[in-house]
């Protein structure tokens, strides 16, 4: 199986255009950037009405199906997302109505949405970095106020643990001696 070979770049537009190189690992990026680098996926270009007129501007980087083609395995780094169009009011939280026998009203009006081309790529760790968010759970309970910057920042992070993750358990019928506690053994 083919890695794929990440651009390693400053930001999305560079990765799209002219990348310092490309690379599989962390390591790989590093030594080709010279300095520390974070893994990152930030949308770049327009943004389309359609996810077909995405596809026509952007052919040959993304799996087409219209067309059954497909990118080497080796560059498949960019994406289509669909987003809320900018200025389009945002669907606000409903309460239950409990009316007629239904629990809730009928759903809103969907907001228009538009498709955005996404790059992953190395990014270098002098670069400017996109917000840094507070992980959704302490922000949740510490009762903030996020505006809309902050909560995409906060879906776009990977899931980071509260605390450190506990040593595995063992067997119902497994045993640690005391002469060897690294070692688990069967109980009889």
């Amino acid at each position: 199986m083919t890695a794929i070979l990440y651009p390693v770049a400053t930001n999305a537009e560079q990765a799209l255009s002219r990348p310092l190189g490309r690379a599989a690992r962390e390591s790989e990026a590093r030594r080709r950037a010279g300095e520390a680098v974070a893994f990152a996926t930030d949308p770049v270009g327009p943004a389309f009405a359609t996810r077909e007129a995405a596809l026509d501007a952007y052919a040959g980087r993304l799996d087409d199906e219209r067309t059954g083609t497909m990118p080497a395995a080796e560059d498949r780094y960019c994406g289509l997302v669909e987003q809320v169009a900018e200025g389009a009011p945002r669907p606000k939280a409903m309460q239950p109505v409990y009316a007629d026998g239904h629990r809730w009203p009928a759903p809103p009006k969907a907001p228009k949405t538009v498709w955005r081309l996404t790059v992953s790529y190395w990014r270098i760790g002098t670069a400017d970095r996109p917000l840094d968010a507070p992980q959704a759970r302490q922000a949740r309970k510490a009762g903030q106020d996020l505006d809309p910057d902050t909560l995409r920042a906060i879906a776009r992070t990977p899931m980071r643990p509260t605390r450190p993750q506990q040593p595995l358990d063992i067997g119902l019928f497994e045993t640690r001696p005391p002469e060897a506690p690294h070692i688990v053994m069967p109980d009889e």
